[in-house]
């Protein structure tokens, strides 16, 4: 069983940091991509980071230059670190496992439960 566990959240300052964590279990991890997505209330989920399983990665235009994505596959684990934060990154943040077709069959996505990140003064 797919289990995504996202740890790290929390209230920040404006300006302050943040490392989000994405702990994964009962997958192969180093074969999939993996992404962080985020949904502030009243808005849609949006995709903010991603990382190919070749490392590649891809941002919102909203985080870049502020946010790093980056994976440990010997951990299993895919972090997301935030600086400079805004009030505007409020939201909950979730981790994804990506869906693939691997020879022929499809492998579905998974979703973790998210994390609380609040930005405020």
């Amino acid at each position: 069983q797919v289990r995504l566990v996202e740890s790290g959240g929390g209230l920040v300052q404006p300006g302050g940091s943040l490392r989000l964590s994405c702990a994964a279990s009962g997958t192969i991890f180093s074969i999939y991509a993996m992404s962080w997505y985020r949904q502030a209330p009243g808005k849609q989920r949006e995709l903010v980071a991603a990382i190919t399983r070749g490392g590649s990665t891809n941002y919102v235009d909203s985080v870049k230059g502020r946010f790093t994505i980056s994976r440990d596959n010997a951990k299993n684990t895919v972090y997301l670190q935030m600086n400079s934060l805004k009030p505007e990154d409020t939201a909950v943040y979730y981790c994804k496992r990506e869906s693939m077709v691997y020879e022929g069959l499809w492998y579905r996505d998974y979703w973790g439960q998210g994390t609380q990140v609040t930005v405020s003064s």
